[in-house]
């Protein structure tokens, strides 16, 4: 142990101060950047695909399985920043036929970088779409070699077709637009005739489309004696959700049908392994309905046809000599004969024997009917007694379960009772107390403002005695008046106006012969 210690102490001490997981893994990003200066082109299959709708950008696992394709060598994950991801995704999705999405082969150009908390990933730059319609083309011919080596690729077109395929199990979207169309022509074929269908559900586009249809498959197989014929339609979306029928599951599950399968799936410029596998392949979900409702109008045809034709050879057949017709009508009035004569001997017996038995037959019966009436009267009377002890012990269990949900009932009224006198009197009491203390603070306020107003009053009554003409008058002012006004303006006099002097202790009248104004004013 002290050997072990000594030994990481000068681990230690030889490195002498150790690095931080950040300053190591800046020394990684510097590394790398100057060991992968420029972009390379890869090839990696696309193991998840995630686009961030909100920021336009998308994060992509990228794995590489080496040459059997089963065991996962390498992985990475990559992004593709939204100032490109736009255009590369449409650009792909135009030529190949089909969106970016898992278990695609991709060849990309990318950039390595390394950060210090997320770590290693690539920036696709670019996307070469040639490579991945290569590969596709390559799956596609391996998937056909693989049904044809497995005798899977002719399997369901050498099962035979009914002539009047009535009975159809539908495969297809239950809100898709193919399957609406599809029904409808059916139900409105100008001919009347009656098709019954049963429609199995199942996703007919995307990545969940091949594990749905199977199952869908599968479910018609465990009920195969129900139905004449298969058949697998979708419409109404777009082109680049089709690739899903080139899977191999798919094309195996309709090669190994045990009904005619027909395919509507919409391919419009060329076919899927699943119209190559199929019995019969139409373009679209009308296109389907439009054959079978043509091949019962070709039957209805052949069968009207080959019915005249019977008719003119018995017509031909019938056209005898008198004589032999004559022969033939004795023939048949001989056999007539005979056979009248039988039946009216059999009707002779019968009558004869109808004759005792109905007696008998009624004699039983009413034996029957008389035992039956004694065990329903018995039966009824056993009912009707247990009926009534079930009521009674019915009645003492209500008339309890009354008596004491009245009692709960009764305590339940009693505490609420309690509990609403309660808190009645405490809002009572917090009413008083809130009553008592706005009467005091409401005695207090108009205390106060009485005190207020009665110092604002003498506080006025104050000013009015000072500014009283008396008191100015003892304080030696006087008071000139003309006709019982103040005089205030020396313009409200004239010479010989008579005006009044008012002093302390008398009044002066005196008469204007001069005045003077102050230069001043």
């Amino acid at each position: 142990m002290s050997q072990l210690f000594f030994r990481q102490t000068n681990v230690y001490e030889e490195f002498q101060t150790p690095l931080s997981l950040f300053e190591l893994h800046q020394q990684i990003r510097e590394e790398l950047e100057v060991a992968f200066p420029e972009s390379y082109w890869v090839v990696a299959e696309i193991a998840q695909i995630t686009p961030d709708r909100r920021k336009g950008h998308c994060y992509v696992t990228l794995v590489d399985k080496g040459d059997d394709a089963r065991n996962v060598v390498a992985q990475a994950r990559a992004t593709i920043w939204s100032a490109r991801f736009a255009m590369l995704s449409r650009f792909f999705e135009d030529k190949t036929g089909q969106p970016l999405k898992a278990g695609l082969k991709i060849l990309f150009q990318a950039t390595v970088r390394f950060h210090e908390l997320y770590g290693l990933s690539l920036d696709i730059q670019n996307i070469d779409p040639n490579y991945t319609i290569g590969d596709l083309a390559r799956q596609r011919q391996e998937t056909l070699k693989r049904l044809e080596a497995e005798g899977l690729l002719t399997a369901n077109k050498e099962l035979q077709l009914e002539e009047v395929p009535q009975r159809l199990a539908v495969i297809s979207s239950a809100t898709a637009a193919g399957y609406q169309d599809f029904i409808h022509q059916l139900q409105t074929n100008p001919y009347g005739y009656s098709f019954h269908t049963t429609l199995f559900p199942a996703t007919v586009q995307g990545n969940d489309a091949p594990a749905s249809v199977n199952k869908a498959m599968a479910l018609i197989v465990k009920y195969k004696e129900r139905f004449d014929a298969i058949v697998i339609i979708r419409g109404g979306g777009s082109q680049t959700d089709l690739s899903c029928f080139d899977d191999y599951s798919i094309a195996a599950a309709i090669g190994n049908a045990p009904l005619p399968v027909l395919t509507g799936i919409g391919h419009e410029r060329d076919e899927s392994i699943a119209d190559l596998v199929a019995h019969t392949r139409l373009k679209t979900p009308t296109a389907v309905a439009t054959f079978l409702i043509d091949r019962f109008r070709n039957f209805e045809e052949y069968t009207e046809g080959l019915y005249d034709s019977i008719r003119m050879f018995t017509a031909q057949q019938l056209n005898l000599t008198e004589d032999k017709l004559e022969r033939v009508q004795l023939r048949i009035s001989n056999t007539t004969k005979d056979f009248l004569k039988e039946g009216r001997d059999l009707l002779e017996t019968l009558s004869r024997g109808l004759l005792v038995k109905p007696k008998a037959f009624l004699e039983g019966q009413k034996h029957i009917v008389s035992d039956l009436e004694r065990d329903i009267s018995a039966t009824t009377k056993d009912q009707m007694h247990q009926r009534e002890r079930y009521l009674s012990e019915l009645s003492v269990c209500v008339e309890g379960k009354a008596q004491r949900y009245l009692h709960m009932k009764e305590h339940e009224l009693n505490t609420l009772s309690h509990c609403v006198e309660t808190e009645v009197k405490e809002n009572i009491k917090q009413k008083e107390i809130s009553f008592t203390k706005q009467s005091d603070k409401l005695a207090f306020t108009t205390a106060r403002k009485l005190q207020t107003d009665e110092h604002r009053l003498k506080l006025i009554e104050a000013g009015i005695q000072a500014n009283n003409p008396e008191r100015l008058l003892l304080r030696g002012y006087t008071l000139t008046l003309l006709n019982g006004k103040i005089i205030k303006s020396i313009g409200q006099v004239q010479d010989g106006d008579v005006v009044e002097t008012r002093i302390k202790d008398g009044t002066i009248h005196s008469i204007i012969v001069n005045k003077e104004a102050n230069d001043t004013l």
